[in-house]
């Protein structure tokens, strides 16, 4: 894989990252320019007008929201036992059925009072409802650079409790708040109250993670000029 990166990097007439935490490795590594394109999230905030979801699920007390793919790296073991140890309520989407890691949690936590497990869900409608409901969105990838699935959330102005690492950290340029133990989670779910609200990440989000930017950065990579 690394041999295949080298290569890649090398002759291609120009490297794209999706994060600058990745720009910078690959210029130190390779010493060669790399242009950061990120992702937009602006998508998600689209919803059909006066759509019915109150037999969906209990918006009307507070509950904090996960959306990911059910892999060890998304530290979803550590969210769910955060969760359970606290008195919060918590609904996590995925993929529960893909791995054995997924299922032995899935066996685990699916039956917990204050635990709702989901499967994927792919309607806007239905993800909005969940993201622009939720208290808190807790945010555990640990690898793979910009993740479509935070950026997406940054619009909403909820507060984020992401992993911290420098790829969740570049993406929310430093705010919102972080945890990286479970006693760090744990701590930051007892009192949403001391949480980030969220406003300071919906600005980043319209300033960098629009579609319209992501386009426009495409076409001046490229050398395009709009007519």
């Amino acid at each position: 894989m690394k041999f295949s990166e080298a290569l890649a990097v090398k002759f291609s007439s120009g490297v794209i990252s999706d994060n600058s935490a990745i720009t910078g490795y690959v210029e130190k590594e390779y010493q060669k320019n790399c242009k950061t394109i990120a992702y937009g999230g602006d998508h998600a905030l689209k919803v059909t007008p006066n759509l019915d979801l109150d037999n969906l699920f209990d918006f009307s007390s507070p509950f904090a929201l996960s959306i990911c793919r059910i892999e060890p790296e998304n530290n979803v073991h550590l969210i769910l036992e955060a969760i359970y140890g606290s008195n919060l309520r918590m609904v996590f989407i995925g993929n529960w059925g893909k791995s054995s890691y997924g299922k032995e949690l899935y066996i685990k936590y699916s039956e917990k009072t204050n635990i709702t497990l989901l499967q994927p869900i792919y309607c806007l409608d239905t993800l909005h409802a969940f993201r622009s409901s939720c208290s808190v969105y807790v945010h555990g990838h640990s690898a793979g650079g910009t993740n479509p699935s935070l950026v997406e959330m940054m619009h909403f102005s909820r507060p984020i409790v992401a992993f911290d690492c420098p790829f969740n950290r570049a993406t929310m340029e430093g705010k919102g708040d972080y945890f990286s133990s479970f006693d760090g989670l744990s701590e930051k779910l007892s009192d949403l109250n001391r949480l980030s609200d969220g406003s300071d990440l919906a600005e980043i989000a319209k300033r960098r993670y629009t579609w319209e930017i992501i386009r426009k950065q495409y076409l001046e990579l490229f050398g395009v000029k709009e007519k």
